[in-house]
C-alpha cells in the first residue's frame, strides 16, 4: 500500500482504517512493514512514509490476488477520506514482522576493554537470561556480558576494544508483532459502517 498525495495526516501502524477490496469492506488495523524482496523477516514500520511502499498485515476474510485495495480514514461526523491505495499481496500467515527494541545502559567504571554497566537491567536474573545477546556501543565496539554484579542490575562486560566513559552500551532485541484481532462491532457500529459504505457507493458483507 502507498499513501496518496492528497492525504496530509499521519498514518500510524495499527491505526483503524476502512479497507475496501472489490465488493467487500471491513475495518482493520494493519501492521505496517517494509517490502524487502527475498527476505524471510520484515522490519515493522511505525508510520507509512509518503512516497514509500509498505506492506500492511491484517486478519481478514481470505481473498486472492489480483485484487485492488483502497484504505479510507473514517472520522465520526465526516465523510471517509481516501488515505492509501494498493493491492492484495498474498495470504501468508507465516510472514514474520519483527519489531526492534534497543536497551541502553551506561558504564560507571571502565578499565581498558572491561566495564561495569548500570541502568540497563534491574534484576540479576534478567542479566543471566540475556547474557548470550551481543552488546554494542555508540562508538562501534562489540562485547558480551561476563557476569552480574550485585543485586541491583549492574553487570560486568568485556568488549573488543577500549571503551570510553562517556559512551553508551546498548543491546538490540527483536520481537514478532501480530496484527490486532478485529473488534466485534455492535449494532450501532454496524449501522454506522453500513452508512459510510453506502456513502461511498459500496456494499458491506458480514
Amino acid at each position: 500500500m502507498k499513501k496518496v498525495s492528497s492525504y496530509t495526516e499521519t498514518i500510524k501502524s495499527k491505526e483503524d482504517l476502512l479497507l475496501v477490496s472489490g465488493l467487500r469492506s471491513f475495518m482493520a488495523q494493519p501492521v505496517l512493514s517494509d517490502d524487502g524482496q527475498g527476505a524471510d523477516k520484515y522490519k515493522m514500520d511505525r508510520f507509512l512514509q509518503p512516497g514509500k511502499t509498505a506492506v500492511g498485515s491484517v486478519y481478514a476474510p481470505i481473498s486472492y490476488p489480483p485484487l485492488p485495495l483502497l484504505a479510507f480514514k473514517v472520522v465520526p461526523g465526516q465523510a471517509p477520506q481516501l488515505a492509501a491505495t494498493g493491492a492484495l499481496r498474498s495470504v501468508d500467515p507465516d510472514r514474520l514482522v519483527i519489531k526492534k527494541i534497543v536497551l541502553s545502559g551506561y558504564p560507571v567504571r571502565v578499565h581498558k576493554t572491561r566495564a561495569v554497566v548500570r541502568l540497563m537491567f534491574f534484576n540479576p536474573d534478567d542479566i543471566r537470561w540475556f547474557k548470550p545477546v551481543e552488546l554494542w556501543t555508540k562508538s562501534g565496539r562489540r562485547g558480551r556480558i561476563t557476569e552480574p554484579l550485585g543485586t541491583h542490575g549492574a553487570f560486568k562486560a568485556r568488549f573488543d576494544g577500549p571503551v570510553q566513559q562517556r559512551d553508551s552500551v546498548c543491546m538490540s532485541l527483536y520481537k514478532r508483532v501480530f496484527p490486532k484481532w478485529p473488534k466485534s462491532p455492535n449494532r450501532a457500529q454496524q449501522q454506522q459502517q453500513s452508512a459510510e459504505c453506502a456513502a461511498l457507493g459500496m456494499t458491506s458483507f458480514a
